[in-house]
């Protein structure tokens, strides 16, 4: 299992970022960090051997009422993830978002997106995981999300703040027992119901230990979201999942 750390869109964050984790998960997408432009061998020298995973944009919605508007999200995400691959990227994190996450009979819709661009992943040779956002707006929840990434064939990338923003400590466990096995990558941070978010891990209310009974022998990725650059918070939220799901860091 690697764990890894998020270092948002910044290539300067990732060269500074500590070079005790196996890999960065860096931000992509217009207007901030566009990945066919960006200098290969600048990122290379920022990574610093470790690998390479990718957020692909977070305020692009995955699915619309227009399929001419559906067609142009997956041909930008097919573009980002083409030039994420010829960079190295192992896998791309995506956004469960809907023009209407209420609306059932939208769903085949989102079902379809969702296929496209994990089939565009598949093309670069990135793994596409789409990640719960069911405590935002637009965020699809937990049970449609486990639902159309089972049906689509897609890896999950399980957030597990964000999970308990949407229900708690009991909702990281109904996802992870109904669909753990098809969780590929973990954004872990901590939170509290009052609203703060992507903390350090122990300084909030998710139960970890919940996380690890229900993912015992989880061999995929692990990336820290914990919003600082100290590097001792985020070396001690690392050390601290690694030791519930058993593994060393």
């Amino acid at each position: 299992m690697d764990i890894g750390v998020t270092v948002g869109d910044d290539l300067d964050r990732l060269a500074t970022s500590p070079a005790r984790f196996d890999f960065c998960e860096l931000g992509v997408g217009e207007p901030t960090l566009v990945p066919g432009e960006i200098d290969p061998g600048r990122l290379t020298d920022a990574l610093a051997g470790r690998d390479l995973l990718v957020h692909l944009p977070y305020s692009q919605r995955l699915a619309s009422y227009v399929p001419e508007v559906n067609d142009a999200i997956v041909g930008y995400q097919r573009r980002l993830l083409s030039a994420a691959g010829d960079l190295g990227a192992e896998k791309a994190v995506l956004h469960a978002t809907s023009a209407d996450r209420d609306d059932v009979d939208f769903r085949e819709t989102a079902a379809d997106q969702l296929r496209q661009v994990a089939d565009a992943g598949r093309e670069a040779g990135v793994e596409v995981v789409v990640e719960n956002v069911g405590h935002q707006h637009a965020g699809l929840q937990l049970s449609v999300l486990g639902d159309l990434a089972r049906e689509t064939g897609t890896p999950v990338c399980f957030d597990v703040g964000h999970a308990y923003m949407e229900g708690g400590n009991k909702a990281i466990r109904r996802f992870l027992r109904s669909h753990g096995d098809r969780v590929s990558h973990l954004h872990c941070h901590d939170v509290r119901r009052r609203g703060d978010t992507h903390l350090p891990v122990g300084a909030g209310e998710v139960d970890y230990g919940v996380v690890a009974s229900e993912l015992d022998g989880f061999d995929g990725t692990v990336a820290l979201e914990v919003f600082t650059d100290d590097e001792s918070l985020l070396v001690d939220s690392a050390e601290r999942v690694a030791d519930r799901l058993g593994v060393a860091f």
